[in-house]
């Protein structure tokens, strides 16, 4: 494992922000070729600089942009044009000086001279740090930090306010919320009720039958009448809207008997009918009529209203 310095990571800041120069740039990417750590360093710094690209539209230069650019390097190709020297005068030789005449050598003392010294001038910057290459590096972290921690806070400030300019990938996710509001249940409409005494010649009433208009059903309520051995009581309806009169089945031997089956008449005849109980042989007639004259009989009367 390979330990990265400062300057390493410095690096992989300002090439994942586009900063450094040529060489630098390739320094970098020879690095990336054999150094795996090095190059994972340089893709996190991309993904956390990515969002700053993600922020910013891109934006068409005005024609007169390019116009200036072009301007530009033709007048910078004029004037790197290459300059003819003009070829030097040659020099005149020096004109000659008059001889002097020599003088006698003089006998001067000798002076003995102490070989120089050599002074080992050359510095050892091995453990030099590049100071200035340093804190231009750290600046430039230092400000793509600032820079990506106020891209940050604009962009949760854009998810508050106004989630509809991030792209799409950027949106906060919509919660929902499942609010469960009970209401109460609405109290029953009360239907109206109708009663029906069943008895002989303006006797006591042997039967009781009730009828809920609502629902069509009835409950006979057995009072005072009770079967022979091997018989049963069965309840008719009869109408002058039917041919024969209709069973409603056979009265049980518990003292409540309900049934469902008014449900198949409609409301005129089940109001308007005569209910009759005959005597039939144990378990109804077998021929689907009455076999008997009806012994109780009545005619529905309404007991409770329905409401309005």
């Amino acid at each position: 494992m390979m330990a990265h310095s400062e300057d390493h990571i410095a690096l992989a800041a300002e090439y994942a922000l586009g900063t450094l120069d040529a060489d630098e740039r390739a320094q970098v990417e020879t690095m990336m070729a054999v150094d795996t750590e090095f190059t994972a360093m340089v893709h996190a710094w991309e993904y956390r600089l990515g969002v700053l690209n993600q922020m910013v539209g891109s934006i068409e230069p005005r024609p007169i942009v390019w116009e200036n650019i072009k301007a530009a390097i033709h007048s910078a190709e004029q004037q790197a044009a290459p300059v003819s020297s003009e070829a030097a005068p040659p020099s005149s030789p020096p004109p000659e000086l008059p001889v002097e005449p020599v003088a006698e050598p003089v006998a001067t003392p000798v002076v003995a001279v102490a070989p120089p010294v050599a002074v080992n001038n050359s510095n050892d910057n091995s453990n030099v740090i590049q100071l200035p290459d340093r804190a231009r590096r750290w600046r430039n972290i230092a400000s793509v930090a600032t820079a990506l921690a106020a891209a940050l806070i604009g962009m949760l400030a854009v998810q508050v306010y106004r989630p509809e300019l991030l792209p799409d990938a950027l949106r906060p996710k919509p919660r929902i919320q499942t609010v469960e509001v009970k209401t109460p249940a609405p109290s029953p409409v009360p239907s109206a009720q109708y009663v029906a005494l069943l008895q002989r010649d303006g006797g006591s009433p042997a039967f009781i039958l009730t009828v809920d208009a609502a629902t069509k059903n009835f409950t006979v309520r057995k009072v005072g009448a009770d079967a022979e051995p091997g018989k049963s009581f069965e309840l008719w309806l009869i109408s002058d809207r039917l041919p024969q009169p209709r069973s409603l089945g056979v009265i049980g031997g518990s003292d409540f008997t309900a049934r469902p089956v008014l449900a198949d008449y409609d409301a005129g005849t089940i109001n308007s009918a005569l209910y009759a109980v005959t005597v039939e042989p144990a378990g109804g007639s077998p021929t689907g009529g009455p076999t008997s004259a009806p012994v109780y009989v009545g005619k529905l009367i309404e007991t409770v209203p329905a409401a309005r």
